[in-house]
């Protein structure tokens, strides 16, 4: 009936929608790169590079209609066909935005109004086994109620610490309503992996801080205490003792592979000010994973990367190359690691300004480009797929994931005697997978 997976290889279709401009207007990411148009070509294109797992989700602002009502037509005709041609989603439920019935992120109805809208979507659709119910949390929190860029566009720790809890409370409840409908369920974090470098020794404090404020979204979404200088950051900035000690009892780590993602921006350096600055690669993806692997003993799925096709042609080949290296060296290591994933299908718009404006350009970070036609890193990956797919399971460290391709789903599930488990060891031998 199932089928167990050594590694999964993905791609995404990009389907970001914050709002801007006093959230007047919705930067609607599936509709300015054509997807809504091309739906079907772009499922076809899937196909063709020969990924395994495609990340992809609903839009939440066309399908959420109100508390319980809902416009299931696009996603009814989008996840047939995705059944029909036997692709395995990874569910993306909320990409940097809510309808605009809820608000924002600061609307503290929000995680059990989400927990509902999971729930009902899994009960539609329910071959669907793979989820990120909410996509980098903390990056969403940051964005929105820290830069003062997206949806709230909140500029104080308050308004960080309050859009943070609603969202990863949203995301664990949203664990919970799944597995009531799904209970052999996987969730995969996409969240993104950070450091942060001090520039002088003055700034070693500022630096201090931020490596541990990077870790607070998945702190709390699996249930591990937060250092004490975050307790403290948290309890100061309105998160009650009770709702700190909600995420201590009610998280789902063994349900979970914990996503990362990792960009040319992802590493920053820290001035005497406390202000950062992207800092380019400097330890990579390989260092820097085994920074949250060690934190949180859980398998690993590079679930995000890109780099822009440059003037010579071959700037995303390389970084494609480099990428890759990377994972092999973290699987080498004895990490388990189960997937990666290049984001996303086609190139996306307005990411240069961090969908901040509006302003129609065009990056070129896909597979294909806006026409849909092949970029040299889609051959690259198409190719690096063919070759490895064959391979990893020879090798040494060989993590399954327990997967059913939605062919083969008949309403049954494996795992079901794990539904209600609460608690377990923090050892990378009981992973449940």
């Amino acid at each position: 009936m199932g089928r167990f997976h050594s590694f999964m290889f993905a791609t995404g279709i990009e389907n970001s929608y914050p709002t801007i401009g006093n959230q007047r207007v919705r930067i609607d990411q599936m509709d300015k790169c054509g997807h809504y148009k091309h739906w079907r070509l772009d499922f076809d294109l899937v196909e063709e590079i020969g990924v395994s797992c495609l990340r992809y989700g609903p839009p939440i602002h066309r399908a959420w209609l109100g508390e319980g009502h809902y416009d299931w037509d696009f996603a009814d005709l989008t996840f047939a066909d995705l059944k029909r041609r036997n692709i395995i989603v990874i569910a993306d439920l909320c990409h940097f935005g809510v309808p605009d019935w809820i608000g924002d992120f600061q609307n503290p109805e929000f995680p059990a109004l989400f927990a509902r809208y999971a729930k009902d979507f899994a009960s539609r659709f329910p071959w669907v086994q793979l989820y990120t119910p909410i996509n980098e949390m903390y990056i969403c929190a940051t964005f929105s109620a820290s830069y003062g860029w997206w949806n709230e566009r909140g500029t104080t720790d308050r308004t960080f610490v309050t859009a943070l809890k609603h969202i990863v409370k949203a995301n664990v409840l949203a664990m919970h309503a799944i597995l009531d409908v799904r209970p052999d369920a996987i969730f995969i974090q996409s969240e993104s992996t950070e450091y942060y470098h001090a520039d002088s020794p003055a700034a070693m404090n500022h630096a201090e801080c931020m490596n541990a404020k990077r870790f607070l979204s998945l702190d709390l979404n699996y249930g591990r205490r937060v250092d004490s200088e975050m307790y403290e950051y948290l309890l100061d900035n309105g998160m009650t003792y009770e709702e700190y000690h909600f995420f201590l009892e009610h998280h789902l780590k063994q349900h979970c592979i914990m996503g990362n993602d990792y960009y040319l921006t992802n590493e920053h350096r820290v001035s005497a000010d406390g202000l950062s600055r992207h800092a380019g690669e400097v330890f990579g993806y390989d260092e820097i994973t085994e920074q949250y692997y060690e934190r949180f003993l859980l398998p690993v799925m590079h679930t995000e990367t890109n780099l822009a096709e440059g003037p010579d042609g071959n700037e995303a080949v390389d970084w494609l190359w480099k990428q890759w290296a990377n994972v092999l060296q973290i699987r080498n290591k004895g990490t388990p690691i189960v997937g990666f994933t290049w984001y996303s299908l086609t190139d996306q718009m307005d990411w240069d300004s961090s969908l901040r404006e509006e302003n129609g350009h065009v990056n070129p970070l896909g597979l294909y480009d806006l026409e849909r036609r092949v970029r040299p890193v889609g051959r690259a990956y198409k190719k690096l797929i063919e070759d490895w797919r064959k391979v990893l399971p020879t090798q040494s460290v060989c993590l399954t994931v327990p997967v059913i391709p939605p062919q083969f789903y008949n309403g049954s599930c494996i795992g079901q005697d794990r539904r209600h488990q609460t608690q377990i060891p923090d050892s990378p031998a009981n992973t449940n997978f």
